[in-house]
């Protein structure tokens, strides 16, 4: 696990490591532009060899014979003294380079202002106000220094359009340093007004010693295409904070410590149960199951209605078979205390579920919650919602948490004015304490709580990016690993973290074309490149 910032946290660490004495705010500004170019040359390698004769760009660019040229455009803060480093380094490089600035230079703080002068001292620096007038001026490579972790405010109109000039340069590189302005770096959000509309995006983010919450999550994630953290010397300084969210990256450790993956018998491994629904509405049950059973469950069984027995003894072999018709069934089943991992939701229908669920959570087995079994928590039945325990897992997507948690749900969505704005961290933080147990908030940009304020983020961006995830299915699939993950006796928030990694992981490994199915079949293969 990979600790996330906040931007207060990333300040502290800068300012303990300036208190110590060992280096000073001007240090830390070369490094992070010193870091910036070399990250830019290292995504594209060409801007590092010299430029023949370029190919004649769109009617309204300039046309340019050779050499690179780069357009940095400065914020008021040390955001923008960054980019000022970065601006005399491509220069030294034989960039031609071209600056603006928003805001007044005599108010740029000291080191940023060091940096203005040092520039100045090679090139010109021009106004915000001309590139907006002078959309033609073209360049290879855009950096946005505007505002970086600190922002806290809207884009004022101005401004934005001041941003929306890398739009007009679909050819250009955008490298956003920090942050792409405009985004609040605690949330992931988008910081707008109502009269400022702005296109956000970049081709790369380079952000400096750790990554911070709102690189893995909501607009953030959408507009950048590539993150890349580099170092500035201040590791020593960083103590760590265990109270804020973690990025889900379990590579070295994805069996929690739980030892080899097969030992000793099918029983030590576990009994998952998965409720189906009825006749023909079984798929889902059926692909949890086959989670359930690839992920490592010893045993798993489906236990569905007596008009389903057929149906799904034609389609199971090593998945078992249970009839539970009604609660009175289930109670009867669950008196083999082996069982000892239970999931209601995929296919199971909402008036079974009303019936199975209240019998699932009174038998104090570990439960996934999801699909249908999460929708009846909508009506805000405080008697059944008291019935959560601690060894309860609910997995929304967004509509389902809307519907169990509306009033957290609509600070989600509620149009963010300033910063640190309301995140999904904080929505399913807020959500686990209410429900008293795990809460998995799906998404690309997955967020899993425990009631004790645990948090991590399951990010399927970037490097694992896993787009074919969005299929029918995969929620089912999903949902039965952190079922069989719970048989193998895994605590809950583990539980839920492992699956989930797993399950981007199984994505990736099949790549383009993959369907729900594919998902525990892949499974062994990713377990082999683990060596488990």
């Amino acid at each position: 696990m990979t600790e996330l910032l906040t931007a207060a946290q990333m300040r502290a660490i800068e300012q303990a490591a300036i208190d110590s004495g060992e280096v000073t705010g001007l240090e830390l500004m070369e490094r992070a532009g010193q870091g910036v170019v070399e990250a830019i040359f290292e995504e594209w390698p060409e801007f590092g060899e010299p430029r023949g004769p370029a190919p004649a760009p769109p009617g309204y660019l300039d046309h340019r014979e050779e050499g690179w040229r780069a357009v940095v455009l400065c914020g008021p803060g040390n955001n923008g003294g960054d980019g000022f480093v970065v601006a005399r380094l491509l220069r030294a490089l034989g960039w031609e380079v071209e600056v603006f600035l928003y805001g007044d230079a005599e108010k740029l703080p000291v080191d940023a202002r060091v940096n203005y002068e040092r520039w100045v001292e090679l090139g010109e620096v021009r106004d915000y106000r001309e590139a907006i007038a002078d959309y033609s001026i073209a360049s290879d490579l855009i950096i946005d220094a505007i505002f970086g972790t600190g922002l806290s405010r809207p884009l004022s109109p101005e401004l934005s359009e001041f941003y929306n000039y890398c739009a007009y340069h679909p050819t250009s590189k955008i490298v956003a340093i920090d942050a792409i302005s405009g985004v609040d770096l605690d949330s992931g959000r988008e910081l707008v007004t109502s009269d400022a509309v702005f296109d956000a995006s970049s081709d790369l983010t380079v952000t400096f010693h750790k990554e911070k919450i709102g690189h893995r999550l909501g607009d953030f994630v959408v507009n950048s295409q590539k993150l890349k953290v580099v170092s500035i010397g201040i590791e020593k300084f960083d103590h760590g904070d265990d109270t804020g969210p973690e990025l889900n990256d379990l590579s070295e450790d994805c069996w929690g410590g739980k030892g080899p993956l097969y030992t000793s018998h099918k029983f030590s491994h576990g009994h998952a149960l998965i409720l189906s629904g009825p006749s023909g509405k079984g798929g889902a049950a059926r692909l949890a199951a086959r989670g359930a059973l690839r992920i490592g469950a010893g045993l798993v069984s489906v236990g569905v209605p007596h008009s389903a027995l057929a149906e799904n003894a034609a389609q199971l072999d090593a998945v078992m078979l249970a009839e539970i018709e009604d609660g009175d069934a289930l109670s009867r089943v669950l008196e083999d205390e082996r069982i000892n991992a239970l999931c209601l939701g995929p296919g199971l229908g909402v008036e079974r579920a009303r019936e199975l669920v209240p019998v699932a959570l009174r038998s104090g087995r570990a439960c996934v919650l999801d699909a249908d079994a999460l929708s009846i928590f909508e009506n805000k039945d405080d008697d059944l919602f008291s019935q959560l325990h601690t060894g309860c897992v609910l997995t929304p997507h967004a509509g389902e948490f809307r519907r169990v948690f509306p009033d957290i749900a609509a600070k989600l969505v509620a149009v963010a004015t300033k910063g640190p704005a309301y995140s999904k961290v904080d929505a399913t933080r807020e959500a686990a304490v209410r429900a008293g147990c795990v809460v998995l908030f799906k998404g690309a940009d997955t967020v899993i709580a425990s009631p004790d304020g645990r948090c991590a983020i399951n990010s399927a961006h970037y490097e694992r990016a896993a787009p074919w995830l969005a299929t029918a299915g995969s929620g089912d699939v999903l949902a039965g690993f952190i079922a069989g993950l719970l048989a193998r006796g895994f605590a809950p928030m583990q539980a839920a973290e492992t699956a989930s990694w797993l399950h981007v992981e199984c994505a990736r490994s099949f790549g383009p074309g993959l369907i729900a199915e594919d998902l525990p079949e892949e499974l062994p293969k990713v377990f082999r490149e683990l060596n488990l």
